[in-house]
């Protein structure tokens, strides 16, 4: 009976990864939808609410690196176990509240699932032999995609008929049952000694200035520009901001390597993940808006708002898989730039217009066409360029950028409507949210000026391994989907 027991385990070790892969993903995606709802249920404003998202992203930014490092080795089944138990826990949380509060902390917690991607990457890699690894790293960045495209509907229609405490205990009780099934399915990982330390005083005073100049720059809208407190809050915020980069240059393991930035490879890539991160999460917030409010917007369900999302979902993810015919064909220093001018224009085409469902359709899918082919470029740009022993250093300082950046979008949104909107008691107008299309249309352009400046000409015409080009594909699905992938091992 043991061995019959062992046996099933072994054979569900890959479905386990894959859903929990997808779990993962779908609660990820409980997100900007939600938001208005979700204000009128907690009787709040929409900047508040915003904070349900912005949390997350923001605990997934100064958690990826930290989970990352206690899941090397030894400790990778109970840093999975650990981190969905707490997902669990604040799932929970948030569904049972009705106070803003404790639902924000909840949402803070799910945001260490968005960093386990990695972590099954790792496992599955561990335990399978070499070949059906690959595969299944392969299905895992495909199940991560799609998780968050079915998440937004399937999320949706769940508000839409059964409230949004219904949605996050439905996100909840999938997370139980894949913390159930990876507990019991997931092996212990050989027992290696690791030498990577934590920098925990580095996630400390990144997490206090990031939440610094984010309370700051939402508030600014309501206290004014000028007010004290605002002033204060961006000043802790930056100030934070500069203790952590020296800690960061002088600590000898530390959250992010800063010194990486000597390459322009590895700046262009972390300006230009940032800049894309704070445009796409801009765009996904006030499109959702938009398509929900009545009035001013199109007055549409959950479900349809989390069906507009579908098209980046679907389209990112496609078109990273003809990333490398299209690298060979114009080179890769033009993706880049290319890339983020189609971005440019899919948010400018929506300043432009917003009044129509179709027209938030065609947004998001240009939107994913330009976000899945910058994001799937990044890592060539980063490999080509840095020495094999620091690419692992030199991605996870991307993805956090790129966290950094989910989080500033999301929390610049509404800052922005409510600027443009002049803090009129009815909320921001068609016109507010148009004018912040606007400022997301410029930041595209901005990146599409660095991404050519930036590198120069030095290994903008290194032909990408077919590993690499693998490793661009997974980027490319997961990036969109607020997932990471695992450490690249490219020699």
């Amino acid at each position: 009976m043991p061995e019959a027991a062992s046996s099933l385990r072994s054979r569900a070790f890959v479905p386990v990864l894959l859903f929990l892969g997808g779990v993962v993903s779908i609660v990820s995606s409980l997100g900007a939808p939600l938001i208005p709802r979700l204000a009128e249920r907690l009787h709040t404003s929409l900047s508040s609410a915003q904070w349900a998202l912005t949390a997350t992203l923001v605990v997934a930014a100064v958690a990826s690196p930290l989970v990352g490092r206690l899941g090397d080795g030894r400790h990778r089944k109970r840093v999975i176990l650990g981190c969905m138990g707490l997902v669990v826990v604040g799932g929970a949380l948030a569904a049972a509240t009705d106070a803003l509060a404790p639902l924000i902390a909840g949402r803070a917690l799910q945001g260490l699932g968005l960093a386990l991607m990695p972590l099954t990457m790792a496992a599955a890699r561990e335990h399978l032999p070499v070949e059906r690894a690959t595969r299944v790293i392969a299905g895992l960045s495909v199940v991560g995609a799609a998780g968050v495209g079915l998440g937004y509907p399937i999320t949706g229609f769940i508000a839409d008929h059964g409230g949004v405490s219904a949605a996050y205990w439905f996100g909840t009780a999938l997370c139980a049952v894949a913390l159930a099934v990876a507990a019991w399915a997931i092996p212990s990982p050989v027992d290696v000694p690791s030498d990577r330390r934590l920098d925990a005083p580095g996630a400390v005073l990144i997490g206090i200035g990031l939440v610094a100049l984010l309370v700051g720059l939402d508030k600014a809208a309501d206290w004014g520009w000028g007010s004290g407190r605002v002033l204060g809050l961006i000043a802790v915020g930056i100030a934070f901001a500069a203790v952590w980069t020296w800690h960061e240059l002088r600590t000898a393991a530390p959250l992010v390597d800063l010194r990486l930035i000597r390459h322009r490879a590895v700046l262009t890539a972390n300006v230009a993940g940032l800049l894309l991160g704070v445009t796409m999460y801009l765009s996904m917030v006030i499109l959702t808006q938009l398509v929900q409010l009545p009035g001013v917007g199109m007055g549409e369900t959950v479900f349809v708002a989390g069906l507009t999302l579908v098209p980046l979902s679907i389209l990112s993810g496609s078109v990273s898989r003809t990333l490398p015919a299209l690298q060979r064909r114009i080179g890769m220093r033009a993706v880049l730039p290319i890339g983020a001018l189609i971005v440019s224009a899919g948010i400018a085409f929506f300043a432009l217009t917003a009044t129509e469902l179709w027209q938030a359709f065609v947004t998001m899918g240009i939107l994913g066409i330009g976000l899945g082919y910058t994001f799937a470029a990044m890592p060539g740009l980063i490999v080509s360029a840095v020495p094999p022993e620091e690419t692992g250093s030199a991605m996870g300082f991307y993805q956090v950028s790129r966290f950094v950046g989910f989080a500033l979008g999301s929390g610049l949104a509404l800052t922005l409507l409510h600027a443009f909107a002049g803090g009129g008691a009815d909320g921001p107008t068609l016109d507010a949210y148009r004018a912040t299309g606007a400022v997301g249309a410029a930041a595209g352009l901005l990146t599409a000026g660095l991404t050519w400046w930036l590198p120069g000409r030095a290994g903008a015409d290194a032909e990408p391994s077919a590993e690499l080009e693998d490793l661009e594909v997974r980027e490319g699905e997961l990036a969109t989907a607020g997932l990471e992938d695992a450490e690249p091992v490219l020699g």
